[in-house]
């Protein structure tokens, strides 16, 4: 068998690929992260299964078992576009968790207390960017899709992975999206923009989240634009039980993804067994 090894310019030959596939900018982000790594890694030695399984060893030493399944997903998507297929790595099987920590769960009344103190601080953007994350379920990437006259229609449509959605705007958020929008002087396209009228970043927004974290009495470990969009789920699933309706809004291929978002606290899973009360 031919020797193999991995070079730049071979990731650079995969990060076309998948852009022809129409991979999201976040995938091919993540894509390139991990395979760089494993670059790294690989130091020039040929590419054997034995030096590949080490590397996976390596991962699981350092790393939780879904974040090595998602590396381990990069590489395996790099090796089928290199057609090395017997590299490819089997998935770390492990239980999906029945319950999360407290200290991880961003709370109703703590995502009202960061609205409240980005107001105070006269961010007016940085409220509203919450309030339409949490009030729609949408990605911080997706925040691109509300535009002016996607809400002045009571519905964006969220082109993203491959995959279009419609998302359902309510009246109270409508209302004041569009009075910012008009008081921002913009009046067609995006509504969250930069002073240069590009789209806000991920970044951006996760340091402005940050910074009023103090302020509004709420632990930054558990502050990100994704907490949202959990929050999102969680109330929705309370209030529907209907897991299968809310992957579609989330727009998430597998139910499985979905299952992820709407783990309770351990204080919540505690309450509905005391509930049970099967003790005599």
């Amino acid at each position: 068998m031919k020797r193999r090894f991995l070079s730049k310019a071979k990731i650079i030959t995969f990060r076309e690929h998948l852009i022809l596939e129409e991979k999201s900018e976040a995938t091919i982000g993540k894509y390139m992260r991990d395979t760089i790594a494993f670059l790294t890694y690989t130091q020039g030695r040929e590419i054997t299964r034995k030096l590949v399984i080490a590397y996976k060893k390596q991962l699981q030493d350092c790393y939780a078992a879904r974040s090595v399944n998602s590396m381990l997903a990069s590489l395996n998507s790099l090796f089928s576009f290199l057609h090395w297929h017997d590299l490819k790595l089997k998935s770390m099987k492990f239980q999906q968790p029945i319950y999360c920590s407290e200290e991880k769960e961003l709370t109703k009344v703590e995502y009202m207390r960061l609205c409240k103190t980005a107001e105070l601080k006269k961010n007016r953007r940085l409220s509203l960017i919450l309030q339409t994350i949490c009030g729609t379920g949408i990605r911080v990437s997706e925040l691109r899709f509300v535009t002016v006259e996607a809400v002045r229609g009571n519905e964006i449509t969220v082109d993203c992975k491959a995959k279009t959605r419609k998302v359902f705007i309510v009246k109270r958020l409508k209302q004041k999206l569009l009075r910012y929008a008009a008081e921002q002087g913009i009046t067609e396209g995006m509504i969250f923009v930069t002073r240069t009228g590009k789209s806000v970043s991920r970044t951006n927004i996760w340091r402005e989240m940050k910074s009023i974290c103090q302020e509004a009495g709420v632990n930054s470990k558990k502050v990100f634009p994704h907490s949202l969009r959990h929050l999102f789920a969680r109330v929705f699933y309370d209030m529907e039980k209907d897991i299968a309706k809310l992957a579609d809004i989330l727009g998430h291929s597998s139910i499985n993804t979905t299952r992820i978002y709407i783990v309770s606290t351990g204080v919540k899973h505690r309450q509905q067994m005391e509930a049970m009360k099967l003790i005599l």
